[in-house]
């Protein structure tokens, strides 16, 4: 099987299930996982306070280097992340070498921002002041770009990446696994 490397972007009050469960997911799949942390500590907490270990720091992964996939989850620490200009040119190479870009909640926001809102998107409904026409669908492709409505789509959110990296057999596999209906 090809070696498949997804990035996502862990970064202080981060949505806890937009996280975990397309880590989870990924995994099932055997996708590589690389959690890129933008705070300075290695451990991050979530909207909630789950905290989880990252695998390096956002600002040590390499300049040069594209992954198949970049995942970044929703959460209020997104208007953090939107001050920091670094996430937007990553996001944008990786458009550039068509990959994958996949944000899900208020994430999209960042597609905004790198000049990469897609014609067809969803976000969630607190972002409705900037991104005024989303998609009411869970989630929803446009081109590489993949959008996603908020926590309770997560799962959803990440098994289409699944399909996209993999294909709908390994979709099909991992969902059965986790009896998630289909």
């Amino acid at each position: 099987m090809k070696a498949i490397r997804t990035l996502i972007i862990i970064h202080p009050g981060f949505e806890e299930m937009e996280a975990i469960a397309p880590i989870d997911l990924l995994k099932r799949a055997d996708i590589e996982v690389c959690l890129a942390g933008t705070s300075e500590e290695a451990l991050v907490s979530g909207r909630g306070g789950i905290t989880i270990q990252t695998t390096q720091p956002f600002a040590e992964v390499e300049e040069n280097e594209v992954y198949d996939a970049v995942v970044v989850p929703g959460g209020p620490g997104i208007k953090a992340l939107r001050n920091q200009p670094e996430i937007c040119e990553f996001l944008k190479k990786h458009f550039e070498n068509e990959k994958i870009v996949a944000c899900i909640c208020a994430a999209p926001l960042l597609l905004l921002d790198a000049g990469l809102l897609p014609r067809r998107y969803t976000a969630h409904h607190t972002t409705l002041s900037e991104l005024p026409s989303p998609e009411s669908n869970d989630c929803v492709w446009d081109g590489n770009i993949l959008t996603s409505r908020g926590a309770g789509t997560a799962t959803q959110f990440g098994l289409a990446l699944i399909e996209k990296l993999r294909d709908k057999a390994t979709r099909t596999e991992v969902a059965k696994s986790i009896c998630w209906p289909e």
